[in-house]
C-alpha cells in the first residue's frame, strides 16, 4: 500500500487516526500504541501476506537475542550472541536479495550456467534488517538498558517508516511512546502533520513523477544500444536527479508527517543535499540515517579515520562499496558505491593538504562555497548515471553523450519542457529552504528543541515562508493538497522502496 495512493489517504489512514485518538482518550496509551502494531501488519502484508512470517521471525529472533544480551554478563558470550544475531539477519538478506546475484556472478566468472529462480523481495527487509542489527549492536554496548516486547514491536513495525525508513535507533522511538495523551499537544501534532504530508505528496505526485517520463525515455534508448544527442543525454541525467532528490524527498516528508499525525517524531533524514559545499557534507544531508548506521556501525568499527589517512581511505571505500550494495544486487551500484567511496577520499585528502599548508578548511569563502557546490553537484549527476542504469553498457552510452564523444548536437526533440523542469527545480534546490526550515518552529524532527531551534544548526526560512497555522496557510496546504490528490491516478512506488 503506496502513501501515495487512494486506499491509504482516505480510507487506511483516517481509520487508523480514528481507532488511535479513541483509544488514546478513552483506554490508555498502550491500548494505543497495541492498535498501531496490528495497524502495521495490515500495512506490510497489504500485497503479499505471506511476508509478514518473515517479518514476524525477525522481530521474535532479534527480540530474544535482545533480551539475552541484556542478562549476560560474560563479554565472550556476549559478543558470540551478538554475532549469532548480526549472521541470522545478514544472512536473511543476503538469501533474498542477493543470491540470485551472487550466483550469477560466480556462474559468469567460472564459465559455467548455474541458475537459481528469482525470489520475490520482501518490501523493507534492507531497513528492517539493519534497523535490528543496531538494536543488537546497542544492547551489546549497553546503550540500550531494557526493551519491551510491545514497545519493540512498535520500533520494528510502526508502518510510516517501516518499508524504506528512516532508520532509527530504540531509544529514538521508546522515550516517545509513553507520553500524556494531550487533546492540545494532538491538534498540533496532527496539523503540523498533515502539512508536512501533503507537501511530501506534492513533491512525489507532481515533481518526481513528473519528470520520470523525461528520464525514462532517454535511459530506454541508451539501453536499446542508441546514443542520445548531447542535450538529451544531459537534460536527462539533470532531470533524473532531481525525480530521485524529490521522489525521495517527498516520501521522507510523508514518513515523518504521517508519524507526526501520531505523536512520533523522526530523525533528519533527508537535509537539501545539493546545496552541499563538497561530497563529505553531501552524505551529511543525503540518506543521513543510512550514512549514519554505515558510519556508526561500520566505518568507526573498521577504524574510522583513527590510523591514519591511507588506513581512512580503506575504510571509506569498504563502507562505501557496502552503501552501494545496499542500495541494489548489482554491479552498477557496487560502482556507483566505489565512485562516491573515491569522492570521500579525494575529499579527506584535499581538505588534509589544504590543512597542511595553513588554509583555512572550516570557513570558506563565498565564492568557495559556490565552486564547491556546482562541483560537487556535477560530480554527484556523473554518479547518477550509474545508479539509474540497468547496464554498465547503457551508463557508457549516457556518459559517452554528456561528454560530448557523439558530437555536442543540442537538438533535444520534445525535451524542451523538461528543460525547463530541470532549470526550475535547479533554481528551488540550491536557493529556497525545505521542509523542516519552513516547519521549524514546530520541531519537525529529533533535531528540534523545544523552542524549535535546532540541535544541529539546520536553519530556518525567512520568516514570511516560516509555516504558522494561519488561514493563509491553511489555503495554500489545501491547494498542494488537491494538486497531489488529482496527480494520483498514475501511482507509481518510491524509488527507495525497492531497496
Amino acid at each position: 500500500m503506496l502513501f501515495s495512493s487512494y486506499e491509504f489517504i482516505f480510507v487506511f489512514l483516517p481509520l487508523v487516526l480514528l481507532g488511535y485518538l479513541l483509544l488514546g482518550w478513552r483506554a490508555s496509551q498502550r491500548s494505543a500504541l497495541v492498535w498501531l502494531i496490528l495497524c502495521s501488519l495490515v500495512y506490510y502484508g497489504w500485497s503479499k501476506p505471506i511476508h509478514l512470517s518473515l517479518l514476524g521471525f525477525s522481530i521474535v529472533f532479534n527480540f530474544a537475542i535482545g533480551t539475552y544480551l541484556g542478562k549476560q554478563t560474560e563479554p565472550k558470550r556476549s559478543r558470540l550472541l551478538v554475532a549469532i544475531g548480526i549472521i541470522v539477519n545478514l544472512g536473511l538478506l543476503g538469501y533474498f536479495k542477493y543470491s540470485l546475484f551472487a550466483v550469477e556472478t560466480a556462474s559468469a566468472l567460472l564459465h559455467t550456467n548455474w541458475t537459481v529462480g528469482r525470489l520475490a523481495l520482501p518490501i523493507g527487509i534492507s531497513f528492517f534488517t539493519f534497523q535490528q542489527i543496531a538494536y543488537l549492536v546497542d544492547r551489546y554496548r549497553h546503550q540500550i538498558e531494557e526493551s519491551d516486547f510491545v514497545d519493540y514491536c512498535f520500533f520494528v513495525m510502526f508502518f510510516p517508516k517501516l518499508i524504506a525508513g528512516p532508520l532509527v535507533r530504540y531509544n529514538e522511538i521508546s522515550g516517545q511512546l509513553h507520553d500524556r495523551f494531550s487533546r492540545e499537544k494532538k491538534i498540533e501534532d496532527i496539523s503540523v502533520g498533515v502539512t508536512i504530508t501533503v507537501f511530501g505528496l506534492f513533491k512525489k505526485v507532481i515533481i518526481a513523477d513528473t519528470i520520470a517520463k523525461y528520464v525514462s525515455q532517454v535511459f530506454a534508448v541508451a539501453g536499446n544500444g542508441v546514443s542520445p544527442t548531447f542535450a538529451q543525454a544531459w537534460i536527462a541525467a539533470m532531470c533524473y536527479t532531481f525525480q530521485l532528490y524529490f521522489d525521495f524527498s517527498g516520501y521522507t516528508d510523508m514518513a515523518i508527517g504521517i508519524s507526526r499525525i501520531f505523536g512520533i517524531t523522526l530523525p533528519l533524514n533527508f537535509h537539501s543535499p545539493y546545496k552541499a559545499v563538497n561530497i563529505v557534507d553531501f552524505w551529511r544531508r543525503w540518506h543521513v540515517t543510512l550514512a549514519r548506521f554505515l558510519r556508526d556501525y561500520l566505518y568507526i568499527p573498521l577504524g574510522g579515520n583513527r590510523k591514519g589517512l591511507s588506513r581512512q581511505y580503506v575504510n571509506l571505500m569498504a563502507t562505501m562499496l557496502v552503501c552501494g550494495l545496499w542500495h541494489g544486487a548489482g554491479w552498477t551500484f557496487v560502482f556507483w558505491g566505489g565512485l562516491h567511496g573515491a569522492y570521500l577520499a579525494m575529499n579527506h585528502g584535499w581538505l588534509a593538504l589544504r590543512k597542511k599548508h595553513g588554509f583555512d578548511t572550516e570557513t570558506p569563502s563565498w565564492y568557495g562555497k559556490a565552486l564547491g557546490r556546482v562541483v560537487t553537484f556535477a560530480a554527484v549527476v556523473f554518479g547518477w548515471v550509474f545508479f539509474r542504469a540497468q547496464s554498465f553498457s547503457e551508463a557508457r552510452i549516457m556518459l559517452g553523450s554528456m561528454f560530448g564523444l557523439n558530437g555536442l548536437n543540442l537538438d533535444a526533440p520534445g525535451m524542451g519542457y523538461a528543460l525547463l523542469w530541470a532549470v526550475c527545480l535547479l533554481i528551488i534546490v540550491w536557493f529556497f529552504p525545505n521542509t523542516q526550515e519552513v516547519m521549524a518552529r514546530f520541531r519537525p524532527l529529533l533535531e528540534y528543541g523545544s523552542e524549535g531551534k535546532s540541535k544541529l544548526h539546520l536553519g530556518e526560512a525567512p520568516s514570511w515562508l516560516r509555516w504558522r497555522p494561519i488561514l493563509l496557510w491553511a489555503v495554500a496546504t489545501a491547494v498542494l493538497a488537491v494538486f497531489g490528490v488529482l496527480g494520483m491516478s498514475q501511482v507509481t512506488e518510491f524509488i527507495y522502496f525497492a531497496f
